[in-house]
């Protein structure tokens, strides 16, 4: 199913992932490679992906840019729930539809994810069924970035935390709507990150207010199972080429565990970029545009 859109760039497409429709834009390329792509928790395709989904149909990738279940233009209740599994879920059925795309040579297939998704990238990566992934400042380990998130926060929300999110749980049981916290904010904020950069998000992904439709919150429930989430231990499975983009002075996801996941892997290249963990879309996305494309046109072999 497909529909028209005002950009003659892209169209909307939509595939089947676990009985649920997901909403994907589909950038017809002229090179026979493909980019999948999703953006990190809580944000959808369109302010996790335009900025680099652009440049890489420039340069001739068809891409297919998917929101998550329950997230943005994607089907599936509660709204705003982050489940890992599920998510894994949908990359898979997200790079057999980039698979089948018309103008796609399966073989040549990639994966790219920033923040969360940058660790989900990790594991669909260690499943050896794309010729390639990009991680971009990844979440690698939440026992390690958790806590140092943790740093960032009073003790009062430290404390408090633990009761909204059972309270959120427990709203789920009784099919009530999920209790929602946003995605960043300042100490002191009840908020899934209060890291100094996780302010940046907003001029980031959604400068000047361009993504009105964007709903910046998350389920309190899913904020717990994140801090538990470590996508790095696929690391040993990796056998397909892995580019890692990691921000110096990243206070959300931290660069130490991404730098060692890296050395960790045989066939990883690492780039290390100055700045905060919204870098690659800030002051740094020049230099990281560049790198993703010259190891996207080696590895998927693009002349």
């Amino acid at each position: 199913m497909e529909d028209s859109m005002e950009t003659a760039k892209r169209s909307k497409v939509w595939f089947s992932s676990g009985g649920v429709e997901c909403a994907a834009w589909h950038y017809v390329g002229t090179n026979g490679a493909c980019v999948v792509m999703a953006g990190g928790a809580g944000v959808t395709k369109e302010p996790g992906t335009d900025q680099f989904a652009t440049r890489f149909h420039a340069a001739g990738f068809s891409v297919l840019a998917f929101d998550f279940r329950r997230f943005g233009e994607s089907g599936g209740a509660p709204r705003q729930v982050l489940r890992v599994g599920e998510q894994l879920a949908d990359w898979e059925a997200a790079v057999a539809c980039a698979k089948a795309l018309p103008e796609v040579d399966p073989l040549r297939v990639a994966v790219w994810g920033f923040s969360t998704s940058g660790g989900h990238v990790l594991r669909v990566g260690a499943g050896g069924r794309v010729a390639a992934v990009v991680a971009q400042t990844p979440f690698v380990d939440g026992l390690v970035s958790g806590p140092n998130a943790l740093r960032h926060e009073t003790v009062g929300v430290v404390l408090r935390f633990p009761f909204i999110a059972l309270t959120d749980l427990l709203r789920g049981l009784f099919r009530r709507p999920p209790l929602c916290v946003p995605l960043a904010g300042p100490r002191g904020a009840v908020a899934m990150l209060t890291t100094p950069d996780a302010l940046d998000s907003e001029r980031a992904l959604n400068p000047g207010g361009r993504y009105p439709e964007w709903k910046q919150t998350i389920a309190a429930r899913s904020v717990m199972r994140v801090l538990t989430y470590r996508p790095g231990r696929a690391a040993r499975r990796i056998r397909v080429p892995l580019l890692v983009v990691v921000a110096e002075q990243d206070q959300s996801v931290l660069a130490k565990p991404a730098v060692r996941l890296a050395a960790r892997v045989a066939n990883a290249t690492l780039v290390e970029v100055p700045g905060g963990h919204y870098a690659p879309f800030l002051g740094q996305h020049e230099p990281v545009i560049a790198a993703e494309l010259a190891f996207l046109r080696t590895h998927l072999r693009v002349s």
